[in-house]
Formats: C-alpha cells, structure tokens, sequence
C-alpha cells in the first residue's frame, strides 16, 4: 500500500534517462524502416511515437495504404516497387493479410521492431522540447509518455526527426517552410498559386458495414446539414469505404500544425453529415442495413514544415529523372498536388502529373544543413512544395527512412555526422550497404568486389529461352490496345508468329515500340508500324519487323484497338516478361493518355500499364529469335529485379529439378549466402483496404535446398513467401562452392533467381 501525505511543492513525474546510438522520433513507415535498418547493423536505436500503434497514416488509426513508386499499377513505372524492409513488411502483410486488414497491419510492424534487440520502442510518448550542447548539436529530447506517466530524457549523438510535423527539427532551430514557392524561386512551371492554395489538408477516413437487420441513423447535433455544400457530393457512394474518400479533405488554408483541432472537427462534421445523406436522404438504394463501422479520431497529415538539407528537391528532377550522384531511394509516385479548400473546392479533388519513369532521390536531401546531427526523413525533407506532391507517399518515405538508418549506422560505426558520409568513397560505401539489403538504387549495381559469387563459375541445368509463350488460355477481345514487354537485344531483326481470331474481314495495325531513356517504360518511340489484313476466323499472321533495337532493353509488341480483333492469351507467367495495355486508372489521374497544359513542365505520354491479376497474362506468340536474357550470367551482375532486361536466371520449366551451381577454382571463406527471389516488384501490395489475389507472389520460389559439392545438405528451406532470404552459415565456413535445387513455384512459372550474395 502506498500512502502519501500532502506536499506543498509541486510533484515530479517519474523520469528516466537514456543513453543511446541513434534516436528517431516518429514511428510511420520512414521511423520504422530507418529503426529497422540501423538496429539490424548493431546500432542501439530509441524509437519514440506519440502514438499507441506504429505506421503513421498507415496504421489502424488512419487506415490509408502505403503506396509509391508503383502508383496502383496505374503508371508506367515497371518492377519499381520499393525494395528493403519496406518490401519486406509489404510481402510479409500479404502473407499474412491479403484482404488488407488495417489492425492486422498494425501487428506486422509491432512485431517487426520488437523483434529487433537493439530497438527500444517508447509508443504513446510524445517528444515536447529538446536540449543542445551547441547551436549545430542536438545533446538530448524530451518526451512525456502519457500512459505511465513518465517523462523520459534520451541523448544519442545522432537524431533522426520522422516526426511528420518535425518537432525536433523546429526546436533545434532548423530553417524550414511551409507553404509554395514560387514559379520563379527554382523554375517550377507547375508551382501552384495563392487561389489553388499552398498546402495540402488532411484527411480523415470511414467503413461501414451491412447488418441483418435495419439501423437507424440520427445525426450529431455538429453534422453537416446541407450535403450541397460539398461541390462533389454526387461522387459519393455508399459502398465507398475507408480512403477511397481521400478526397474528404480539410485545412489547407490554415496552420495544419496548431489549427489540426480545428481540422479534425470539421472533417467530423463532413463525415457524419455525408452519413446522414447516404443514409436519410432517400437518393440511396438499399441503405436500410448499413450502418457506421468505423470513423477516424485522428486526421492523416499531408503537409506542414518541409526542413532545407543539403539540397533541396524541385519539380525538374522529378520529372526529367535527375540523376544524382549521392542518390539512395528512387519515387515515382505523381506530382500530385490538392487544392487547399479541399472538399469545399470546386476543383477535382487533385491534380497528379506523372513523370515517364521512377527518379533517384539524393542523400543531401536528408541531411540538416543547420544541425550538425540530425537526419530528416518522411515527408519533412528537403524538397520544394512541387517535388514533395511525389515524395510525399508512404513506401517513398519508408525506402528514404532505411537509408537514412543505414546512413546513421554508418555513422556510429566510423564516428562520422551525416555530412561526413558525402567525403571521399563513403557515399558509395553507403549506396552499396543500401543495394545489398535490397534497396535497387537505380542505375547502381551492387559492387561486384563485395560479393564472393563475382569470382566464381555460376552453371545450370537449363536456361529459359523463350522461342514460344503457348496459348493455352483464353482469347482476348482487342478493346484496348494491348502490347508485350520483352527484353530484346540491340540490332536484332524479330518475328513474331500469332494465331488471331476476327469477327469479320478486317485489319490489324502492329507496332514495334520502345522508351527513349533505356530504363523506363514509356513506349513514346515507334520504331516500326505494319498494317496486316485479315480474314474472318482464326488465322496465324507472321510479322517481321525490319527496325531495331538501338540498346538491349525492353519492346512493346505492340497491337492497336481493334474490337473485331482477339488476342491468344498464355496462362504461362515469367520473371520480368509482362503485357501491358493502353489502359485507364483513375485512381492516379490516367486517362490513357497524359495530357498537360502547355507551360508547366510536364510531358505528353501514353499509359501502358498492366491488368492486375489473375488477369494480365502474357500474348502467346512465337518468337524468333528466342529472348535469351535469363541466363546464368545475370547473377552476380548487381541488379536484384528487372533493370534493362530481366536480369534473372530462370529455368526452363521442362527441367524436372532446376539446379545453379556456384563453384571457385579454390576454397572461400564465408558466413552469409543470400538470395535475391522474385516477389514481383510490379505489384503494389497496398497494405490496406485493397486486397489481394494470393498470399504468396506466384513467381517466388518457395522450396530448395542449398548443399555443398559433395552433396551435403546445407540449407532447406520449405513454404518461402520472402523476396531475400539470409542463410547464415557458421563462422570460417570454406568451400570450393555450392548447388540450389530449386523447385519451380508451379507449372505455369519457372524458378528465378535475380542475385546470389555471398560474402
């Protein structure tokens, strides 16, 4: 029993002191991913979130999915999700979650931080004021944690603010901005002006369920009585949910720090007066059992101080894909940009112009360039309020956030502060560190004096070629204009043999195309165009094409609409061999075509985007001559999913027990084999709401055997779902070399391997 007596002096909370490597504040996609990442290299790290569950607007209390640089499936972004941890969470929640449930969301990545020893994870605990021990030198935060009353001092010699609204970067005294620049400041065609606003607002979502029985609704007293006052109310629909109402936007005329309050109620008012509508209005049909399941208590943030670092991202190297020499991360997601009214606007509820392909994104760009100690990350970094509409999203903020652990392990490995890291080689010491956790900085490979399998013999028992995609599916009506993306070689003449199937007498137009920058996807280049006649009924066309490739990289066999015309579909699937169609997505502004208003400096491009699946299989064709790009000289080469080509060996699928030996003409000394499998990096994997067709990728190999030369099991791994797999061997391991025996993920779908890592 405790028993204390009135006291005239004002009472101490309990307070505790810690000391450690590395302290992020801020506990979404960017703070764990950056917690993971430095924990994992031996850096004692101190995450602090200020609230119950981790994810930010990911989380169960937001419940918006995380997406990036694969925008829905919706842009010409090919294999461009992101990789690391943030592809790990992301293949694990589909694993275990593919109908999206935000809760169960919440505990991957709980689990994913307890997990790691060197985490200690402080939730509820809000970072209030900070102390310095120079003015460049963060010493210490202060933070309160409300649910056990305790005020906690943490010092590290390295902070990283993933706070959102960048409380220890503002303490510290960091210059910041909040707002739009102007046209003139960076040469931004597309900065907005004062009338469409400066800031984005926030958002606040809903579910609803049907019962079996009728529920009734009468409104709080606050709801929004006249649904009129929604310009877009008609775009309202009742089996809507969650954030397919992102557009329930709010605030961006204001302080979307202090006036948040304020903000919340009056997107409370929208929510339940848009209720009540659907609900008692009479313009719904078969409401009487649905009822209110759900409604956010906080709001999702979009925007408020973004800090200057060492550079500062614009619009330009978004969309004309800068290349930077300190980049580690690439984004893709739109500039995408909302008018400050929000739902009272009477503008679309956004305006998303796409670049022609993914951008690098620098490492300056998280580095404080007033405080000697402290990383940015999330949506606070160094960008103008233009480049930031990309930057913004969630897995872009999660794959900056692990470079910026990575950057701080670094740092507490070599005594260095962030600055450092840009002098001499240590840039590319952090780049590769990034690549061999899988983090595909675009156009940097994993250095090949890094991996031990570079100086090895790498054979297999077969190699795909592909000289025939079978039909063995379905047809498929050309109601689209419809193409397949294949790895060609540079000044190779192809043909192509394809059974068509028309209504009537008719045409076909037949393109060869390809993208003007080698690694991207935007077939704006048409290198050759044929027109075939055709009779009625089935028939097999042969198309020759005279052009060429300029480079080895990808073409679209391409066919335009014709809807008296069907295409034979193969229900054979293949790593890094896709079809892809002239389609629409609404969900990320694609009409089919990206056409922007002169004079803001975005470009005029076609959308060929992928179906997802179980749709989206291949065109069946015969090929001459075969694409040979799977071979057994892709391993080692760096690139760990399709960059230029497939970059994968693959078996043959006739091949009963696909087998890779890696062999050295002498005995090595390793601990760590590790291997890069395809979870298909084209396929967004939304956390939330979306759902998904399977729990497990179906390219991904999920049984093999690792044994040694003499046949001696080493490894057996059974049920895989995971992109990169570590088999940790025991310490002074030597041997002369290894074999896989892999299995083939099924029938229709050869094993691949993109990269083995050995070291």
């Amino acid at each position: 029993m405790l028993i204390q007596n009135f006291q005239e002096k004002v009472r101490d909370n309990k307070e505790l002191t810690l000391n450690s490597d590395f302290v992020i504040i801020g506990g979404g996609t960017a703070g764990v991913c950056a917690a993971i990442t430095a924990a994992r290299k031996g850096t004692k790290t101190v995450l602090i979130q200020d609230r119950p569950v981790l994810g930010g607007n990911a989380s169960s209390e937001v419940r918006l999915w995380i997406l990036g640089a694969t925008s829905h499936m919706g842009n010409n972004n090919r294999w461009a999700r992101e990789g690391g941890v943030m592809d790990e969470i992301l293949v694990e929640n589909m694993y275990r979650n593919k109908e999206g449930n935000a809760v169960i969301f919440d505990t991957i990545l709980l689990e994913k931080v307890m997990l790691e020893k060197n985490i200690t994870l402080l939730l509820n605990t809000s970072v209030y004021d900070i102390t310095k021990s120079n003015d460049k030198k963060i010493e210490s935060v202060v933070a309160f944690c409300s649910q056990n009353s305790t005020t906690y001092k943490v010092s590290a010699p390295l902070f990283c603010d993933a706070s959102g609204d960048g409380i220890v970067a503002f303490k510290a005294g960091a210059s910041f901005r909040m707002g739009a620049e102007t046209k003139e400041e960076f040469g931004e065609l597309f900065a907005p002006d004062k009338a469409y606003g400066e800031l984005l607002g926030h958002s606040m979502y809903f579910y609803s369920k049907r019962e079996n029985t009728p529920v009734k609704y009468t409104p709080p007293a606050f709801a929004l009585k006249d649904i009129k006052e929604i310009p877009r109310y008609k775009a309202i629909g009742k089996d809507d949910k969650g954030c397919r109402f992102w557009w329930f936007e709010y605030g961006g005329r204001g302080d979307t720090i202090h006036d948040t309050e304020e903000i919340k109620h009056e997107l409370w008012k929208v929510i339940y007066g848009v209720w009540d509508y659907i609900k008692n209005s009479g313009e719904f049909e078969d409401v009487d059992n649905h009822t209110l399941e759900w409604v956010g208590t906080i709001p999702g943030k979009r925007e408020s101080r973004r800090f200057e670092g060492l550079y500062m991202m614009k619009q330009q190297d978004v969309m004309h894909q800068q290349e930077f020499y300190d980049a580690i991360a690439h984004g893709g997601w739109a500039v995408d940009l909302h008018p400050a009214d929000g739902i009272y606007s009477e503008l679309s509820g956004c305006t998303q112009w796409h670049s022609k392909g993914i951008y690098q994104i620098p490492y300056r760009s998280f580095v404080s360039k007033d405080i000697d100690n402290l990383l940015l990350a999330g949506r606070i970094i160094s960008a103008t309020h233009v480049a930031f509409g990309s930057t913004r999203v969630m897995a872009t903020t999660g794959l900056c956030g692990q470079a910026v652990g990575m950057a701080a392990a670094i740092c507490n490995e070599k005594n260095l502060v962030p600055a450092q890291i840009l002098e001499g080689d240590k840039i590319t010491y952090l780049q590769n560190e990034l690549n061999k956790i899988g983090q595909s900085i675009p156009n940097i490979p994993i250095h090949k004096t890094s991996n031990l399998v570079t100086e090895a013999t790498v054979t297999a028992s077969s190699e795909l070629e592909i000289s025939e995609i079978p039909f063995n599916g379905k047809w498929m009506p050309l109601t689209t204009a419809s193409a397949q993306l294949l790895p060609l070689i540079k000044k190779e003449k192809y043909t192509f043999k394809i059974n068509i199937k028309a209504e009537e007498k008719t045409s076909l137009i037949a393109q060869l195309r390809t993208s003007d920058k080698i690694n991207n996807y935007t077939p704006e280049i048409i290198l050759e165009t044929q027109e075939i006649n055709l009779s009625k009924g089935e028939q097999l066309i042969t198309i020759s094409f005279d052009a060429t490739m300029p480079n080895d990289q990808y073409g679209f066999v391409t066919f335009l609409v014709n809807e008296k015309v069907s295409l034979p579909i193969s229900d054979e699937r293949y790593s890094g061999i896709l079809s892809v169609f002239n389609g629409v997505n609404k969900a990320v502004s694609n009409n089919g075509k990206q056409t922007p208003p002169d004079g803001i400096g975005v470009d005029t491009f076609e959308f060929w985007i992928p179906h997802r699946r179980p749709e989206g299989k291949n065109i069946a064709m015969d090929i001459s001559p075969a694409i040979s790009s799977f071979k057994t000289e892709n391993i080692g080469n760096g690139f760990v999913r399709p960059w230029g080509g497939a970059n994968s060996w693959t078996a043959d699928l006739k091949d009963v027990n696909p087998t890779l030996r890696v062999e050295w003409d002498e005995e090595k000394t390793f601990s760590e084999i590790k291997l890069f499998l395809d979870t298909d990096y084209d396929h967004p994997m939304e956390s939330t709401l979306y759902g998904h067709p399977e729990s497990i990728i179906p390219f991904c190999i999920q049984n093999y055997i690792i044994k040694d030369l003499d046949g001696v099991v080493i490894a057996e791994v059974k049920d895989n779902h995971q992109t990169i797999n570590t088999i940790t061997l025991p310490a002074g391991c030597s041997s002369k070399g290894f074999t896989i025996e892999a299995a083939h993920p099924s029938k229709e779908v050869p094993a691949s391997i993109f990269e083995i890592l050995i070291s």
